[in-house]
């Protein structure tokens, strides 16, 4: 049986076929307007190259950035019910309050509040009020909305609340589309509450989405479960992404990183990608990202549901560079032509010098005809790479966190702009590496992740553990993971002195295999 993996970027769209984990092709098709028409091209030629039988392919894992553009570029988004379960607290700071006027306009910017809430140990603030709940769902029906997010104070330690008022809220809003933040955020409401918000303002598109690649894949001849991949290396099924379209935000890189460590076998180490546009710079611990430790800004709204930490620049293979003029300095950056390079740039009888023109004409790499770059002049030419590996380095020097000497694993089709050491670190550029994104999809595992705080006051901390372990493991096999392959990947356990009863926050994931 075969794996396919595909990557949908902002330049290419990539895809491999892998058997029993080794790669068989890997292709690259530019990325077109509709997304679809490329993840097409880049299966059929990923079929052609390998003329295996369709009907034993046993699945495709997909990775994509549709969903994070659509919150950067305000498009597509539904608009959104906001109702807080607060009353008569955390009420001096509205729902999305913090997030910049446009956005906040896209999704509509209505909000409620609500009786409700709990203390961080499961307490009371008040009782939720039927009545309230059903009179803010009649006022949000008027208002034509399909889409609500409902917040509590604390759900994370008990979100007992947030499911009874979206039960009572149900019974007026029959086929509204329901977001809860005990879901998906972590402690901190109004971080919390906004990532709900968001998520909720994407499920109508995530829907369409997913049924698109299901009719692209269908297109193709191909009939077999799919999956989109989400932002911590691993997978979700079609009905999970639909439910929870904000857990594909950056899974891009995400996938980079998993392919990089599957290519080279190292599972701690710095992953730098490159594609056209950007670079993104990571950190991989046992074969994971590293995960973000803050909150993460998406498209200028503070979230807090889990995110890998990634740093990114604005250097790519097709970033455009200025030459001096008049004794102005050289910029590298931030424009980039994308996917038109093999229209603009040099090597490709364009007009527009790019970072892969510098390195084709220095002899870095073979590309179309180095003649256009090498007219620059070898000094001038230097003196731009030189502030590209400056750029590259000053990166992964914001990634690192020890001054141990681990290996740097170059991918992306532009990682011929990476040194062979940045800085004291060694590079490893593995086979395969242009399509690295789309490995990384093709392994994916199944996950479930734990962050809650619990009270150890009639509470043993190693019982606390495995009430946590448990709901990770049920939330894994949810999803999707194979019950016997599932292992726990990260557990930590930090006491909150400034709170009474004892209280110890507990993070902790596990991950298993595809079941199926």
């Amino acid at each position: 049986m075969y794996r396919i993996g595909i990557d949908v970027g902002g330049t290419n769209t990539d895809a491999v076929i892998m058997q029993e984990g080794k790669i068989l092709t890997g292709v690259k098709s530019a990325t077109t307007a509709d997304v679809m028409s490329g993840v097409v091209e880049s299966l059929v030629k990923a079929l052609e190259n390998t003329g295996i039988n369709k009907s034993d392919v046993s699945g495709v894992m997909i990775g994509t950035t549709h969903f994070t553009n659509a919150v950067v570029e305000r498009r597509h988004l539904s608009r959104t019910a906001a109702v807080r379960l607060c009353l008569p607290a955390a009420q001096c700071l509205p729902p999305m309050v913090d997030w910049p006027d446009d956005i906040r306009e896209a999704v509509g910017g209505k909000f409620w509040m609500a009786k409700g809430g709990n203390e961080f140990d499961g307490r009371q603030i008040s009782a939720i009020d039927e009545e309230e709940l059903t009179q803010i769902a009649e006022a949000i029906q008027k208002e034509d909305i399909t889409s609500v997010a409902i917040c509590s104070v604390f759900s994370p330690v008990n979100d007992e609340m947030e499911k009874k008022a979206m039960e009572v809220m149900k019974k007026v809003l029959a086929g509204t589309d329901f977001t809860l933040s005990s879901e998906i955020g972590r402690l901190g409401i109004l971080e919390r509450e906004n990532a709900a918000i968001m998520n909720a303002s994407l499920r109508s598109l995530s829907s369409r989405t997913v049924d698109a690649f299901g009719k692209a894949l269908l297109k193709v001849g191909i009939d077999c479960p799919y999956f989109i991949t989400q932002n911590d290396g691993t997978l979700m099924g079609t009905d999970f992404v639909k439910a929870y379209p904000v857990l594909t935000f950056a899974s891009g890189p995400t996938n980079s990183m998993r392919g990089a460590s599957y290519l080279t076998g190292e599972e701690n180490a710095i992953v730098i990608d490159v594609g056209g546009t950007s670079t993104d710079v990571g950190a991989l611990i046992k074969g994971f990202p590293r995960p973000a430790s803050t909150t993460v800004d998406v498209g200028g709204v503070r979230t807090n549901f889990r995110m890998p930490d990634v740093f990114s620049i604005a250097l790519g293979g097709g970033t455009i560079v200025e030459t001096p003029k008049n004794g102005e300095i050289i910029r590298v950056g931030p424009q980039s032509v994308g996917y038109r390079i093999f229209e603009e740039g040099l090597l490709f009888g364009g007009s527009t010098l790019t970072t892969t023109d510098v390195a084709v004409g220095l002899g870095i790499a073979e590309i179309g005809d180095a003649a256009p770059a090498r007219e620059y002049g070898e000094k001038l030419l230097r003196e731009i790479k030189g502030r590209i590996d400056s750029m590259i380095i000053n990166a992964v020097e914001r990634m690192r966190v020890s001054p141990e000497k681990i290996p740097v694993l170059a991918v992306g089709g532009g990682s011929i702009l990476i040194p062979e050491n940045v800085g004291d670190l060694p590079v490893m550029k593995p086979e395969n590496f242009a399509v690295a994104n789309a490995v990384g999809a093709a392994i994916g595992q199944i996950s479930g992740e734990v962050d809650r705080i619990f009270s150890l006051a009639n509470l043993s901390r190693e019982e606390a553990l495995a009430d946590a372990r448990k709901e990770a493991t049920e939330k894994a096999i949810a999803a999707g993971a194979k019950p016997e392959t599932i292992e726990l990947l990260d557990q930590e356990d930090v006491p909150l002195a400034y709170l009474p009863g004892n209280a110890t926050r507990i993070r902790l994931k596990v991950v298993g295999e595809l079941n199926g």
